[in-house]
């Protein structure tokens, strides 16, 4: 493919994209195929010859769009949202065509310096504390990781490895492994797996904490652990506080945590991996309350923020502690400035080398939606979130499990779980909408959260109109 077919089929797709998003919700939400569907679709081996590119275009509604779940349709509630939007799919075309792997300022000056500079503009946006930004002058600053997965991981690997500096400074017989085995790390019982996968790589043990009936960890439950813990000589390190949990949308009382935290020493890193994206709004900006007692934040603009996957934000107080921990230099990697102060090497904020140049989705969709446009899109889905909340409330058969604070409604009918757990088969069989469940105190709980960009009133009412209707015919039939 030469320049000229590249300009000629590129037109082409950029087409296919916009016909696809702009005619989705005529498409089924959920594939209706088995497991292992595809590869009697294509070949065993790939092509001797070249194909041509009619022939692979072709192939996208026969062998993949059979097997697509359309998280950007309007009838798509499952999960949470993950963000799409135009400037931020042609920002990711730019990025694609730069091609540039910016693990060193030297790498590609522009795409560090961006990253820089858009991670201070959002953390203005956000109103965090001065300590949490770059500038020119501060100890703290953002960088762009994959996903909240990995800023977790990173939080923790770094807060490991300062305690055990800190530990050997005035104890230096005790080894890495004496101290390690000894290490303690805590989170919600609400809190994503990911944070439990992060203990289990990082090889430390993490203990959760239980949360009150709002699902919600305070100081207290907090504390007790600590003391009970450090009776028996373990040695806490790292607590990690959720910002909108991903069964309930709940949110840790920071306001108390974050003291215990900062007086034992101990690490606060901040998960608000969808919710973040709403603090842009004055009147949700109070739920993060605390966060200037953590030493990192993080959460995912690629969920809620119409900057497309994969863009997660992360800030720490002292990037010191996060360099420290994964700093290493091999010749070939040096160069003239990186002594200057005057740059970062975002290699030593992460764990992979490469990275790709994602400051450049930030900048389009900052830039085109403004920051009332943001704000507007935020305000837009809570409010959708809140009339299926009515619209729930209103039907006696039905009962909401949980405070609806931004987009997601927790809800269930009145019953057994085996009730809940036969309607949500029967709303995902039908394929008209999706949604997916949690556990909320032993009870089995349908989520339902506004996804997708393109989602109006009218959705939401047919959606309810749809899981009503099912829940009439399941009520109506005779038990078993």
């Amino acid at each position: 493919m030469d320049a000229a077919e590249f300009r000629r089929r590129g037109k082409e797709m950029v087409d296919y994209v916009a016909d696809y998003l702009e005619n989705i919700e005529k498409r089924q939400v959920y594939p209706d195929v088995e497991p292992g569907y595809l590869r009697s679709l294509i070949p065993e081996e790939a092509p001797e010859e070249a194909e041509s590119y009619e022939d692979v275009i072709k192939d996208i509604e026969r062998v993949i769009m059979p097997g697509v779940t359309h998280w950007h349709s309007p009838y798509f509630y499952a999960y949470f949202p993950t963000a799409n939007s135009f400037p931020a799919m042609l920002a990711d075309m730019l990025s694609g065509a730069i091609g540039c792997i910016g693990f060193s300022w030297a790498a590609s000056p522009s795409c560090t310096e961006l990253e820089t500079v858009m991670m201070d503009w959002l953390g203005k946006m956000l109103k965090l504390p001065a300590d949490f930004l770059a500038g020119t002058e501060g100890k703290g600053g953002g960088v762009i990781q994959g996903t909240a997965s990995e800023a977790s991981l990173i939080a923790l690997l770094a807060a490991r490895s300062k305690i055990i500096k800190l530990i050997q400074a005035d104890h230096p017989e005790r080894s890495e492994t004496d101290i390690i085995s000894k290490l303690v790390a805590y989170s919600s019982d609400q809190a994503h797996s990911s944070v439990e996968r992060a203990g289990l790589i990082a090889g430390v043990r993490m203990k959760k904490i239980p949360t009150d009936n709002k699902f919600s960890v305070r100081g207290d439950a907090l504390q007790n652990v600590l003391e009970e813990d450090r009776a028996t000589g373990l040695i806490p390190f790292f607590f990690c506080a959720t910002l909108g949990t991903t069964p309930s949308c709940a949110f840790d009382c920071v306001t108390e945590l974050g003291p215990i935290c900062n007086a034992e020493e101990i690490w606060m890193h901040i998960d608000a991996a969808y919710a973040g994206s709403a603090f842009i709004c004055p009147e949700f900006r109070p739920l993060l309350n605390g966060v200037e007692f953590a030493d990192s934040f993080n959460f995912n603009p690629h969920k809620w923020l119409l900057v497309n996957f994969d863009c997660s934000a992360m800030w720490v107080k002292k990037r010191s502690d996060i360099i420290g921990a994964f700093k290493i230099e091999p010749l070939y990697l040096k160069h003239d400035h990186q002594e200057s102060g005057l740059v970062t090497d975002y290699r030593h904020w992460q764990i992979p080398l490469g990275r790709r140049f994602r400051s450049l989705k930030m900048w389009f969709v900052f830039r085109m939606y403004g920051l009332k446009g943001l704000q507007a899109y935020i305000r837009k889905h809570v409010g959708l979130a809140k009339e299926f909340e009515s619209l729930v409330r209103a039907d006696q058969r039905f009962e909401i499990s949980a405070d609806v604070v931004l987009g997601l409604v927790c809800f269930r009918l009145k019953g057994s779980n085996e009730l809940n757990e036969t309607l949500l088969k029967r709303i995902n069989n039908a394929r008209k909408i999706h949604l997916v469940p949690c556990q909320l105190v032993g009870k089995f709980v349908l989520r339902f959260a506004v996804c997708a960009r393109t989602t109006e009133s009218r959705h939401i009412k047919e959606a309810w109109y749809h899981i009503s209707h099912l829940a009439s015919e399941l009520l109506q039939e005779p038990p078993h």
